[in-house]
């Protein structure tokens, strides 16, 4: 079992950075994908980015394409969401999850979850 945490979520100006982490316990993340996904009110879950298990590649979604970068410490089985400029449109919960597939954007390849973060982004 893996058990997932992020942290990081809170309240910004429009154009202000967040940086999300996510810890990881239980069992490395080592060998796996790992992504972040986000949620707004009344709307789907979409993806933000995928991570290869190096941390070598990593994929974006058009959504924050750009303004964010995905990455990770295996030493400290963390994940990282550097989210810069943001706008209110990214208001949402962030998640971070595990893949079982390699970088892919599709939450249905995502088989351990965490319980999110509010990010909140004021206009």
């Amino acid at each position: 079992q893996v058990q997932l945490e992020e942290s990081g979520g809170g309240l910004v100006q429009a154009g202000g950075s967040l940086r999300l982490s996510c810890a990881a316990s239980g069992r490395t993340l080592s060998g796996y994908t790992m992504g972040w996904f986000r949620q707004a009110p009344g709307k789907e879950r979409e993806v933000v980015a995928a991570i290869g298990w190096s941390g070598g590649m990593a994929v974006y979604a058009d959504s924050m394409k750009g303004r964010c970068t995905i990455s990770r410490d295996s030493a400290k089985n963390t994940l990282y969401l550097q989210m810069n400029s943001l706008k209110p449109e990214d208001t949402a919960v962030y998640y971070c999850a595990r893949a079982n597939r390699y970088l892919s954007l599709t939450a249905h390849d995502y088989n351990y979850w965490g319980q999110g973060t509010q990010v909140t982004v004021s206009s």
